[in-house]
């Protein structure tokens, strides 16, 4: 292999992310809509998009756990954001299954948007403290199309089944 070869092997398009100025950084979210609000969940929790499911009721559970359904063998409780954030339930809505250190939840929204890149200095703390139990932050969306509120998908998980 000539030196060339050697020194373009080695080189890398892109900086590691510790090089990139923290202006520039950004993160991939999924937009989705629940209620008319935008919500934003970190693209690499998404694990997949179901338009059609079939939920088996679970009783003594929360309202807003419209109970689980089999995804390939595996069982994946659902909620129903709208419950869970204190609005009135939907007929019907599109799964989103996220998944957080393994543990995996299908949250029902009204509709996907789609995935942009947010620039992570772009998102600012929620101003009221009892939103802070579900929403991590929220931004303006690059294209001021709107206000995205981001989901927290660790404490969607952790307070999945109570507050």
């Amino acid at each position: 292999m000539s030196e060339e070869n050697v020194l373009f092997a080695k080189q890398s398009d892109t900086p590691p992310a510790e090089e990139i100025p923290a202006e520039i950084q950004s993160e991939k979210y999924l937009i989705c809509v629940s209620d008319s609000l935008l919500y934003g969940i970190v693209a690499e929790q998404v694990v997949e998009i179901q338009n059609s499911y079939a939920a088996t009721y679970l009783p003594m559970m929360p309202d807003y756990i419209l109970g689980i359904f089999n995804m390939r063998g595996q069982i994946i409780p659902i909620m129903d954001i709208r419950l869970r954030l204190g609005k009135l339930p939907a007929e019907e809505g599109i799964l989103i299954v996220i998944d957080y250190n393994n543990n995996q939840l299908g949250i029902q929204v009204d509709s996907v948007d789609l995935m942009l890149d947010i620039p992570n200095d772009s998102i600012v703390p929620i101003p009221s403290q009892s939103a802070q139990k579900l929403v991590s932050g929220m931004c303006t969306l690059p294209d001021g199309s709107g206000t995205m509120l981001v989901l927290d998908c660790e404490q969607l998980i952790a307070r999945g089944y109570g507050d």
